[in-house]
């Protein structure tokens, strides 16, 4: 049984995969992504606990250690990943802060599973916690649980962070239970946010809805203050330059490269299955450009990697439908014999072979029509110590604001996107190394590990005392 502990992250899902094998014994092992290269090794510096449901509905686990981490799993029946996981959460929180890009679907029984949800995990926290322990909340899935939390453990100092963006005003303002999500985050002491806009867009939502005043970065309450920031997520930097000049992966890199045709021109585009990351869009910009012979045959091969996402849900099913529909058709309208010029795999990759990829491509496609930040993006310039590449990137994915130096476009305007790709394939040597150069050293320096030590620098430093009186300079939004 896992002790109470210091340092408590909050999130939907535990840290680890469970990993069955052909005899049937299972284990488990840490999970790629982000948020876990960030935060696992912090865990292990403060030996601090994990707390998160672990992928199985209608499944009770006792808490365990894993990988040099406590993890306490919270379990979720199979109502419960339909109603708060795959509704309320992605069916109508995801859409509704990704500028409605599809429909939110606005129902109460999805919104009172979620909040029944949330009230377990504030509970589990609750008992997980030592006294004065520091919390870090993560995501859009867990919004309620801060001031849950504070109910009942006022002790803690609690930290909650939104990796996806958070709306403007106007849109937030439809969904019904409004109030109770901003009530929620409130019960943070630090809110961070990927851009400054989203935390501006925040405090503008609290003068209005709550009538609360804020100046600069804090919201002040009756008793106590709200600090919001933006916090830039990042990339284990030193990890992807070093797997890159690993002779294997160069090897790899030289061998994907054969295996597309040895064309002038790799394009690649590497997305979760959503339709907020804008694959249909790039792909008719592509498909556009071959049938108006401004790329001839051979010249250029497209790789797309749509790795597979939330497939029980509808809009999902869908979409997949459509992008190889959409993939089938371009290559059936321009393929000559032994090429096609757009290879798609909807499938997971791993690290070496994602490194491989990023190594091996020319122009890297990351065009969101909305995206909090996007580490593709980051992991593509990490990748290219030899400062070849070219990063063609929305104006709406939230890296664009670091990575300037790349080929910035605007997804929506299809002729823009077609431009930027040719831009980027006709680019100098002395061109692309300038760009790359200038943002490997954004990179570099604001990695991962500084990412989450800002964050909790910024929460273990308390806010400045509640003013007893409201200044006539505090902002009204």
């Amino acid at each position: 049984m896992v002790g109470r502990s210091s340092f408590l992250i909050v999130a939907n899902r535990l840290p680890v995969d469970r990993n069955v094998e052909q005899d049937g014994t299972a284990s488990w092992r840490r999970s790629p992504g982000g948020l876990v290269t960030a935060i696992a090794p912090v865990m292990q510096r403060r030996h601090g606990a994990w707390l998160g449901w672990h992928g199985a509905a209608d499944e009770e686990l006792e808490p365990f250690e894993q990988d040099g981490m406590s993890l306490i799993p919270v379990p979720l029946s199979a109502t419960e990943v339909e109603l708060y996981y795959e509704g309320f959460s992605n069916a109508t929180l995801w859409p509704l802060y990704h500028d409605v890009v599809a429909p939110p679907v606005f129902e109460r029984p999805m919104w009172e599973t979620y909040r029944a949800v949330n009230e377990r995990f504030a509970n589990a926290a609750a008992e997980a916690a030592e006294e004065g322990a520091v919390v870090w909340v993560q995501d859009y899935q867990l919004q309620l649980v801060p001031a849950m939390l504070r109910k009942l453990r006022p002790d803690l100092r609690i930290g909650f962070f939104l990796h996806i963006p958070f709306p403007p005003v106007e849109l937030f303002w439809r969904l019904p239970w409004r109030r109770e999500l901003v009530e929620g985050l409130l019960g943070a002491d630090l809110v961070g946010f990927q851009l400054p806009g989203g935390a501006a867009n925040f405090r503008r939502l609290c003068r209005r809805l709550l009538g609360v005043p804020y100046k600069g970065n804090e919201i002040f309450l009756e008793d106590r203050v709200v600090t919001t920031q933006a916090f830039p997520i990042s990339v284990d930097f030193g990890e992807l330059d070093s797997m890159v000049r690993e002779p294997q992966v160069i090897s790899r890199a030289k061998e994907i490269r054969m295996e597309l045709g040895d064309p002038e021109h790799v394009l690649l585009g590497v997305d979760r299955l959503d339709y907020t990351k804008g694959i249909g869009q790039r792909l008719e910009a592509f498909g556009e450009l071959l049938k108006e012979g401004r790329i001839g045959p051979g010249e250029a091969v497209f790789v797309q990697i749509a790795t597979p996402s939330r497939e029980r849900v509808d809009e999902y099913r869908r979409l997949r439908d459509d992008i190889e529909l959409q993939v089938g058709r371009i290559n059936g309208e321009n393929s000559v014999l032994g090429n096609q010029p757009i290879q798609y795999f909807h499938q997971s990759y791993g690290k070496q072979e994602l490194a491989a990829l990023y190594l091996a491509a020319d122009v890297m496609l990351v065009t969101p029509l909305r995206d909090g930040m996007n580490l593709v993006a980051k992991e593509y310039v990490s990748c290219h110590h030899d400062l070849h590449g070219a990063l063609v990137l929305s104006e709406f994915a939230g890296a664009a604001d670091e990575l300037r130096q790349s080929f910035l476009v605007n997804p929506y305007d299809v002729e823009d996107v077609k431009r930027q790709m040719l831009t980027a394939m006709r680019a100098t040597p002395h061109e692309l190394a300038r760009r790359m150069r200038t943002m490997r050293r954004r990179v570099a320096t604001y990695d991962v590990d500084r990412w989450a030590s800002e964050f909790l620098t910024a929460l273990e430093t308390p806010a400045s005392a509640p003013a007893t009186s409201h200044s006539a300079s505090w902002r009204s939004g």
